[in-house]
């Protein structure tokens, strides 16, 4: 006997419409792993938001070397500043998503810029990670003439003055090493004073001769200066301990949980095929595992970071909402 089971006629109806879509993005997939194994067909542009010469300029120009050598295509960066980094990050986030305008990204343009004023782009949503290059920790410095050796120390000796300590202020008020300062004092229950500088260098400086008594500046900065006499390095910011410095503690060895570092990597415009974006982040892990160009990082005061797009994702989804916190504590608001 012949048994027929009825097929509902709903679902004979949608049969073709639903082979049709999964086609079509059986299709879409094709053409997105055809456009990779092919791009780049042309030059590419990575827009850098800051001046030639700085050292997120630098490391993007090292990137963007690597870049055009091993991908066979020229990698031109653009220093397209204003707007605190604003103008070059919207520019990339309204650009097509083929793979050939990229951004160097910063800590400043996705995490502190966003929490400190109202920006055209959404720092999440606008961009797909590529990879991360690296982190740049800081250094809590005191000046010799400060007794402590230590945070512990140091936090007892600020605590224990008459009068709220000055620190230098880097940049200013939203200057990441000013963000970090803040975080610390928070963590420390300390008050203290910012002295506004022109960048950590004129606040080093001021450090060396005895006219202010703390600052936080770059690790490349703090490791120039590791045998100088006038100054004492005490923590770094990172999480754990630097393999730069060793001998220095983190700051979340007395504060467990702090975290505060200064990172680069690349980001391409949302809905880039992730093919192209897999390609790129490939080669850029691939270089930060190569020691010569890692040794290069860290000579610009860099510590490698070797992180495809899924773990830059994470690592941004986790910096933002420290940097906002650091930028609520010290109050910082711009235009």
């Amino acid at each position: 006997m012949k048994i027929v089971v009825p097929v509902p006629r709903a679902l004979t109806q949608r049969a073709p419409s639903v082979f049709i879509v999964i086609l079509t993005l059986f299709s879409l997939a094709a053409v997105s792993v055809a456009r990779a194994q092919t791009w780049p067909e042309r030059p590419v542009k990575l827009l850098v938001p800051f001046a030639a010469g700085g050292n997120i300029d630098v490391t993007g120009r090292l990137m963007a070397a690597r870049l055009s050598e091993t991908l066979g295509q020229q990698f031109i960066v653009e220093n397209r500043v204003g707007g605190g980094g604003i103008i070059a990050t919207e520019a990339v986030a309204r650009a097509p998503a083929d793979g050939y305008t990229l951004l160097w990204a910063s800590t400043n343009v996705i995490a502190i810029v966003p929490a400190t004023t109202k920006v055209p782009y959404d720092p999440v949503k606008d961009f797909a990670p590529v990879s991360a290059l690296g982190a740049s920790p800081q250094v809590l410095l005191v000046n010799s003439k400060v007794p402590a050796k230590t945070v512990p120390e140091f936090v007892a000796y600020a605590k224990s003055q008459p009068a709220p300590l000055a620190y230098g202020g880097g940049g200013g008020p939203g200057s990441a090493s000013n963000l970090i300062m803040a975080l610390f004092l928070h963590r420390a229950d300390l008050k203290m004073t910012s002295v506004a500088y022109r960048g950590t260098a004129p606040a080093l400086t001021d450090l060396l001769a005895g006219h202010i008594p703390t600052t936080f500046v770059p690790i490349s900065e703090a490791h120039a200066q590791a045998t100088n006499p006038s100054m004492r390095m005490l923590a770094v910011s990172s999480g754990k301990r630097s393999p730069r410095l060793p001998d220095v503690p983190s700051i979340a060895e007395t504060y467990p949980g702090y975290h505060a570092v200064s990172w680069t990597g690349m980001l391409a415009p949302a809905g880039t095929p992730k093919a192209i974006v897999d390609k790129i982040a490939a080669e850029m892990v691939r270089a930060v595992n190569d020691p010569k160009f890692a040794e290069q990082l860290r000579n610009s005061g860099i510590e490698p970071l070797a992180e495809g797009p899924e773990k830059f994702a994470a690592m941004i989804a986790s910096e933002i909402p420290i940097w906002a916190e650091a930028v609520k504590i010290a109050g910082v608001k711009l235009p």
